[in-house]
């Protein structure tokens, strides 16, 4: 039966009920719905899923900064290849949040080499360690016993500013580590001072500036032993400007082991 027969004897039907009194809706048969003919050049034409793309190779690793700079420190044969490779070092998020490097100030053949952290705002403006405030208590604290710049050579344990001016991290430590190794190793000083917790545990793996503050340690670097005092950061000091008496006498101490030199 085609649809239009179909459709007749429907009508048919409807017409014998309404006459026999029973209520009947006013229903529209329903039409089939008709499908698109496919196309052969259509399914000539269709081409597969283009394959996925490989997902980005993954960022480098703590560990691959890490191996990088040590590799170039090591390959490093004076001060000034030092400074040149980590000037151009790439230390991932570390130096992307830095307006670039800070290495050093001062004579590299003084006597005594001052290490400390990290950069703050102003050496990472200026590209130069302990220029700021408390770069500028650090300069009259040596002036007190007759060290100026010329008698320094100053550096930190990490070249870059940390993020939002924040104490450097393990991770960013654990990078720079090698770097400040090799700079002392080719700086060859006959002493250090060690201002501030991140630069005592970095380089003696001690915890606890009050109770190791005024202390000599010795650093092995690349076969040499270094004497190395510990005293607090001038950070510290602008905070806590009481404990300046106890930096004179590790001031006294360093004038005492200059004077034997």
């Amino acid at each position: 039966m085609d649809a239009a027969q179909f459709e007749k004897s429907l009508a048919s039907v409807l017409s014998w009920w309404d006459e026999a009194g029973v209520e009947t809706p006013a229903l529209a048969p329903a039409k089939p719905k008709k499908r698109a003919p496919i196309k052969r050049e259509n399914l000539q034409s269709a081409k597969p899923a283009a394959p996925r793309a490989a997902p980005d190779a993954p960022p480098p690793t703590d560990d691959a900064f890490a191996k990088a700079a040590a590799d170039i420190a090591a390959k490093c044969k004076t001060l000034a290849d030092l400074k040149a490779a980590v000037e151009s070092f790439n230390a991932g998020g570390l130096s992307d949040a830095a307006r670039g490097a800070v290495f050093s100030r001062g004579n590299s053949a003084a006597d005594v080499m001052i290490i400390g952290e990290a950069p703050g705002a102003p050496e990472d403006a200026a590209g130069k360690p302990f220029i700021g405030p408390s770069g500028q208590l650090l300069d009259r604290i040596f002036a007190s016993i007759g060290l100026g710049e010329d008698s320094l050579y100053m550096t930190n344990v990490v070249n870059w500013r940390p993020p939002n001016n924040r104490k450097p991290n393990e991770s960013e430590i654990a990078l720079c580590l090698p770097i400040i190794k090799r700079h002392i190793a080719l700086a060859k000083p006959k002493l250090i001072v060690l201002v501030g917790g991140v630069s005592m545990a970095a380089l003696t793996g001690q915890k606890g500036i009050t109770k190791t503050r005024g202390s000599w340690e010795t650093l092995e670097i690349e076969g040499a032993a270094i004497p190395a005092l510990i005293t607090y950061h001038p950070a510290y000091l602008l905070r806590q400007p009481h404990l300046k008496r106890d930096v004179w006498r590790d001031m006294l101490s360093l004038k005492a082991r200059i004077a034997q030199l």
